[in-house]
């Protein structure tokens, strides 16, 4: 997921959720559900591979290369409170 303030250890809640599962039933929200919220670790703060974007035009000696390394945070969720 996208990067997130904190450090490795944090405890951090979601309390957006748009879907719930536990196998044999969903729940969807519109947009999200009023009670439900996942507690989660922060595990790693991290850069992705490096995104290369690269543009040109032939027979006019025009190149443009440029790269990006969107930064992320890994987590793990801990426990989903749905009520």
């Amino acid at each position: 997921m996208e990067k997130i303030e904190g450090k490795e250890g944090d405890k951090v809640t979601f309390s957006e959720v748009n879907l719930i599962s536990d196998g044999s039933s969903v729940k969807i929200g519109k947009p999200f559900l009023p009670a439900a919220e996942v507690e989660a670790t922060i595990k790693k703060q991290i850069k992705q591979d490096k995104v290369i974007a690269f543009k040109y035009k032939p027979k006019k000696r025009y190149k443009r290369k440029v790269g990006h390394r969107q930064l992320l945070t890994i987590i793990h969720p801990d426990k989903i409170k749905t009520e």
